[in-house]
């Protein structure tokens, strides 16, 4: 099976899951307290979780798109992992609004829950990424011709972001803020990472924007 399909429905999910995080990004409106001005800026939490949730989730999107251009075609195995992917970064809106919903008082107990809940979804996802770098590390046929190595060697880079998110799931319960300043971090690494892809007719392309993010799949995106 060609990855067609695989790429059309994940890009469709990863655009839904993108939407989603500003439908949570609001105010009260006249029925609430206060001025505008003062709802706008009492609303900060909304602004810091969507930003560096759509960071991570673009990043993953990227990442997917760079790993599925060295892919020619995919297996049952494959279609199922990166279900699982998809799942986890669908959970991404739901943490990004509870941590949100806390984070303006970020040392209390119930807003470092919510940060580590946001980190463990991270990892998950992060590790649901690393399966799918390990299913066609293994299963070279999958790759194009010449692309096992720099198969390899992204997921070694990749990999690193799966021990990442445990740190800032630790770091959650000393401060919610201070694990979502983790998690841009750990975002903006992958922003700068630089993976060689195969860019099809043209032959090898230059650099892949983010390797991942967890693992921002790896995800990142792992």
């Amino acid at each position: 099976m060609e990855t067609n399909r695989l790429e059309a429905f994940s890009d469709g999910v990863f655009a839904v899951a993108i939407t989603l995080l500003a439908l949570d990004v609001r105010v009260a409106g006249p029925s609430g307290q206060g001025t505008l001005t003062e709802q706008l800026r009492r609303a900060w939490p909304s602004y810091a979780a969507f930003f560096v949730s759509f960071l991570v989730i673009g990043i993953i999107w990227v990442n997917h798109h760079s790993l599925f251009r060295r892919i020619t075609r995919v297996d049952r195995p494959l279609l199922f992992l990166n279900l699982l992917l998809l799942m986890f970064v669908t959970l991404i809106p739901f943490t990004t609004n509870t941590l949100a919903l806390y984070l303006d008082h970020p040392q209390s107990w119930n807003a470092k829950v919510a940060a580590a809940l946001y980190g463990v979804v991270m990892e998950a996802m992060g590790l649901s990424f690393s399966a799918i770098y390990v299913w066609v590390g293994r299963n070279e046929a999958l790759l194009r011709p010449g692309e096992a190595e720099t198969h390899r060697s992204a997921f070694r880079q990749f990999g690193a972001g799966s021990v990442v998110y445990l740190i800032a799931i630790a770091l959650a319960f000393v401060s919610a803020l201070l694990a979502l300043a983790a998690h841009f971090v750990i975002a903006v690494f992958y922003v700068f990472d630089r993976t060689r892809i195969d860019d099809g007719a043209d032959g090898p392309g230059g650099v892949a924007g983010p390797g991942g993010v967890a693992g921002a799949g790896g995800v990142a995106g792992s």
